[in-house]
């Protein structure tokens, strides 16, 4: 018997396909005492690492100079959304040799979505 088929994680729906060097903006539930708060994340996605149990991605984002990493769990129900502002265009699986870069190198190349002909006439029958 596989612990794949004992296991079976939950992954949480308010999570899209990413992958990384994608930017995204994470939000989630922070309870503070008695109080409940969404707080936003926002950064660069430089880790998506897949598992038995659900996986985790790592985003990093530099504020005031100093770089932050925050690792989020795919199955965790204090994620409310996670919003894919930008794709990066991007060769490397883990992009780890972003924590040495600053300023312009550290922004990839945008991705662009492949166009089909079906894409465009739905969008068209969308608009009228």
């Amino acid at each position: 018997m596989d612990i794949r088929e004992l296991i079976k994680p939950k992954i949480n729906p308010s999570i899209p396909q990413i992958s990384p060097g994608d930017t995204v903006k994470v939000s989630l539930k922070i309870l503070e005492g008695d109080k409940e708060r969404i707080q936003r994340f926002q950064g660069m996605l430089i880790r998506v690492k897949k598992g038995v149990d659900g996986g985790s991605f790592t985003v990093r984002r530099v504020t005031y100079g100093i770089g932050v990493e925050r690792t989020f769990s795919f199955q965790s129900p204090l994620i409310q959304s996670v919003e894919v502002l930008r794709r990066g265009k991007v060769r490397r699986a883990k992009l780890y040799y972003m924590r040495g870069l600053s300023a312009k190198q550290a922004r990839p190349k945008e991705r662009r979505e492949k166009v089909t002909e079906r894409a465009v006439q739905q969008e068209a029958a969308e608009a009228s």
